[in-house]
């Protein structure tokens, strides 16, 4: 009977070690894993957190909608999802979202198989669509889970940045792309007026230059027409105005007088044709340089008006100063068309034929512009050098629509034609640490990888990766170093901070 006791006790003790056993390998088998879907269409991007979808379950889908145009949550939008399998479909439509920018779906499942999960947004001016291929419906829900938990993105180089947390910042992401990219020249160029931009306005007589009021200054507003100074040559003893105004008058008074005294006599004969059309074409003379002196001179002084509408650039002589028929007086400036004038070194002669455009970079804002945007073009480059100055000129001319200053200077980077292609990414989207430079892969909208690349040159908007990133990845653009400060925090965890 002992032994019995002791048998039964072995049975039942190699009994509960396997059970134990099967309730333990049971629990380690368990996973909660959620699908992480992302897609982009020309205006949309979703990222969804999918419950394991089985059929006869209930799967949650927590879609985050965003707009590429500014990378913020799509609000005041209707959303349908529908799932397909084959010629079976089930779907949700919320007016709603649950917060902004995110929809909380509840769809079952009907059929298994692969199929695709389609999102439709209804905006108030435009729908748009956006489809998630190769969808896989399960019939076993611990199959469903292990396949998630397989699936899951992992990586301990990333780093979690929410998408709550990027819809609060200046933030983008952008794709590695393979494109045109010839070669580069960066090089610093002068703003300067264009011909047609600038007028100098000169003296019409000798004289003493007077402004009035004392207000024509450096940028000053002036209108065509207005008048901006006079010329007092009243006391001057050689050519003086006073006297040259009272002299093309008398003469005109004579000329005048004699022409009609000599019309009077050709109706009876006595003067000849010859001597009539003389005494016209003087009185004509007479007339037009005594109108000229009539029409700017008044009081004794020459009144001098603005050509163009625009304001002063400089004023080259001072108030009360004697300036000389031609003298220049001052510069008036539309500041509307533009010339860049960059020099550049000879070793790039051989390249200057292929220039096709330019990017140009205002250092005091930080921003760039194509030549494009501001209706841009190459107007000339220089075909041979002097011992004086060694460089070759180029020169762009543009409209001033960025709100370039005239004389002050520009960061340009010149772009050449080539067949060539390089893969590039935003300059934004690269981040310097002592000397290294690193980039923010995507491996899902809220979790990136820190990856270290080589870079090459840049047109300014976009810079070359010669190692590190492969075509079609997307990296962090805007907002690369919010990211970088998210790492430097601790966030490693993959589902860390979410607040869903």
């Amino acid at each position: 009977m002992k032994r019995y006791s002791i048998i039964m006790a072995i049975f039942m003790a190699i009994a509960l070690v396997g059970c134990n056993s099967r309730n333990s390998e049971k629990e380690e088998c368990t996973h909660d894993e959620n699908l992480q879907l992302t897609a982009y269409n020309s205006d949309f991007e979703v990222f969804a957190e999918v419950t394991p979808l089985v059929v006869g379950e209930t799967s949650d889908i927590l879609a985050h909608f965003s707009s590429l145009k500014n990378f913020k949550p799509v609000e005041n939008s209707t959303v349908t999802a529908s799932l397909i399998v084959g010629t079976d479909g089930i779907r949700q439509t919320l007016d709603q979202p649950v917060r902004p920018g995110i929809y909380n779906f509840a769809l079952q499942p009907t059929t298994a198989g692969t199929g695709k999960l389609i999102f439709d947004i209804q905006t108030a001016d435009s729908v748009s669509q956006i489809i998630i291929h190769n969808i896989k419906v399960y019939t076993d829900l611990h199959e469903a889970q292990h396949e998630a938990a397989d699936a899951a993105v992992t990586n301990s180089n990333g780093t979690v940045f929410t998408k709550e947390q990027s819809w609060r910042v200046d933030f983008s992401t952008d794709e590695a792309r393979c494109e045109p990219f010839g070669q580069i020249i960066r090089t610093i160029a002068q703003i300067q007026p264009s011909q047609g931009d600038e007028r100098t306005i000169t003296a019409k007589v000798s004289g003493i230059v007077l402004f009035p009021n004392n207000d024509v200054v450096n940028g000053k507003a002036v209108t065509a027409g207005q008048s901006l100074f006079s010329i007092d040559g009243s006391g001057m003893a050689d050519n003086n105005l006073s006297v040259r105004y009272a002299e093309a008058q008398n003469e005109y008074n004579r000329a005048k007088a004699e022409y009609n005294r000599k019309q009077e006599l050709a109706k009876e004969h006595i003067v000849s044709q010859s001597d009539l059309l003389k005494a016209q074409t003087e009185f004509a003379s007479a007339e037009a340089v005594y109108n000229n002196l009539r029409k700017n001179f008044t009081s004794g002084k020459q009144l001098i008006t603005s050509p163009i509408s625009g304001f002063v650039t400089r004023v080259l002589v001072r108030n009360g100063e004697y300036a000389e028929a031609g003298q220049a007086v001052l510069v008036v400036s539309q500041n509307r068309d533009l010339l860049i004038k960059a020099e550049l070194q000879p070793k790039y002669f051989d390249m200057l034929s292929s220039i096709t455009s330019a990017n140009i970079r205002v250092m005091e804002t930080n921003r760039t512009y194509t030549l494009e945007e501001l209706n841009g073009r190459v107007v000339s480059f220089g075909k041979s050098t002097d011992i004086a100055n060694p460089l070759i000129p180029v020169i762009f001319q543009l409209t001033n629509k960025a709100g370039l200053l005239s004389g002050s200077f520009v960061e340009v980077y010149i772009k050449t034609q080539t067949n060539a292609k390089a893969l590039t990414v935003p300059n934004e989207a690269i981040v310097e640490e002592m000397g290294n430079y690193f980039v923010y892969v995507q491996l899902t909208p809220e979790f990136f990888e820190k990856r270290s690349i080589k870079k090459g040159a840049t047109d300014g908007f976009r810079t070359e990766i010669k190692a590190g990133l492969t075509e079609g990845e997307r990296v962090v653009g805007k907002g690369a170093i919010l990211v970088k400060l998210a790492q430097a925090a601790g966030s490693l965890d993959a589902h860390s901070g979410h607040t869903h």
